[in-house]
């Protein structure tokens, strides 16, 4: 695993603009790609990962209009919908009607994998040239290892899980194991439970793309593998770099609201 040392090194890495760095780094690292950088996906997946429509949250419709307004995406799930089984499903539909409230990102937990790829914030994949990768992302501070090993049965579960590395050629391919089943895959109440089996495949396309690939496999919420794809974008502006987004103070309302004297409104 990581030791402190290789840790507080990423830490170093982590605050320094990547893009101008962009042009000066080494094509490959001890044989492979170079992944370094920050990267960031461009579409409407952490809305809903199937096709959707434009649409309105219901929470925000009487307050901000159109600026709370659900875009419209193309989806990103290989045949259009996810395959779940009927109980599963139902669970789906409650948690889209208790969406936005209920999705765990209003309350600024953890998003899991492969959810903290999609969302509306960039992330930044530290590398070196052998061991263990290291992958921090804007949103909550959150970050993961990717161990750079065979895979092993996690001895907890954890909101990100644990996640396990190899190459597959000039592919990187991550094995996720052992999440804790309270994340959703997006705003629309999709979701994992700890027993799902997440494959991610980083797959380079060129200097400045990334042809990001996740097989979720699970029998029993899924009647089949599923799988999602979508390209990942480097940031190549001078200063690019993760912005601090601490989410913790903007959820304190929406959690502990109804504990305010005299506020009996919310439950």
């Amino acid at each position: 695993m990581l030791t402190s040392l290789k840790f507080a090194a990423a830490a170093a890495i982590f605050v320094m603009g990547a893009g101008a760095a962009v042009a000066q780094q080494p094509a490959r690292l001890g044989g492979k790609p170079n992944l370094n950088g920050i990267w960031q996906a461009v579409n409407g997946a952490n809305w809903d990962l199937e096709p959707h429509s434009p649409q309105v949250a219901p929470a925000a419709q009487d307050k901000i209009g159109a600026i709370g307004a659900i875009p419209g995406g193309l989806g990103v799930v290989e045949g259009g919908a996810i395959p779940y089984q009927p109980a599963a499903l139902e669970q789906r539909e409650k948690n889209r009607k208790s969406a936005p409230g209920a999705d765990p990102e209003a309350a600024c937990y953890l998003p899991g994998i492969p959810r903290a790829t999609y969302m509306n914030h960039p992330f930044q994949i530290v590398q070196g040239d052998k061991g263990d990768m290291l992958v921090a992302y804007e949103y909550a501070a959150a970050n993961r290892a990717i161990l750079m090993k065979e895979v092993e049965v996690p001895p907890i579960d954890t909101w990100m899980g644990t996640s396990y590395g190899s190459w597959e050629g000039d592919t990187l391919k991550v094995v996720t194991l052992a999440q804790n089943g309270m994340t959703w895959l997006d705003r629309s109440g999709n979701y994992l439970s700890p027993t799902a089996t997440v494959t991610e495949r980083f797959k380079p396309n060129g200097p400045n793309h990334l042809l990001y690939e996740v097989t979720i496999e699970d029998p029993s919420i899924y009647s089949k593998p599923w799988k999602i794809s979508m390209p990942l974008y480097r940031r190549i502006e001078p200063n690019a770099q993760i912005v601090e987004f601490r989410c913790v103070p903007f959820a304190e309302e929406l959690l502990y609201g109804d504990l305010k004297p005299g506020n009996t409104a919310k439950k």
